[in-house]
């Protein structure tokens, strides 16, 4: 007897349950993947511009902080309730300058906040912070 090769009865391959489980875990992975966003500091960079002109006799407004923590401005020792009152005054005399706080590394943390609370009062945009060795 001789058997007869159908087409029909060859083997055929069914791939729907592979695209099932291969559809499963793609989603799977983008269900379990974790989208961070990375904060940071935004800086700001230079240009090719010309530098602005600054006038001499304005200047900046510097406030300093001492190793033992005490403010003082132009030479005179602030108290702190009194930082504010003369950082109005220093605004009224140059309504454009930046504010610099030049504290000492030891000084306590206390004293920058109360200086950078009363400019925001004030109204002061421009806020420096340096260091400085007195």
């Amino acid at each position: 007897m001789k058997r007869r090769h159908r087409l029909e009865d060859e083997a055929e391959i069914n791939i729907t349950p592979m695209l099932d489980i291969v559809f499963i875990m793609l989603i799977f992975f983008i269900v379990t993947t974790s989208f961070v966003k990375e904060k940071g500091l935004e800086v700001s960079r230079p240009t090719n511009a010309p530098p602005k002109e600054i006038q001499q006799d304005k200047g900046p407004i510097v406030i300093r902080i001492s190793a033992s923590s005490l403010i003082s401005v132009k030479g005179r020792v602030l108290e702190p309730g009194a930082v504010q009152a003369n950082l109005e005054r220093e605004k009224a005399e140059k309504p454009t300058s930046p504010l610099i706080v030049a504290a000492h590394p030891e000084a306590d943390t206390e004293s920058l906040v109360t200086i950078l609370d009363a400019a925001k009062a004030v109204g002061i945009e421009s806020v420096s912070v340096a260091t400085s060795s007195q």
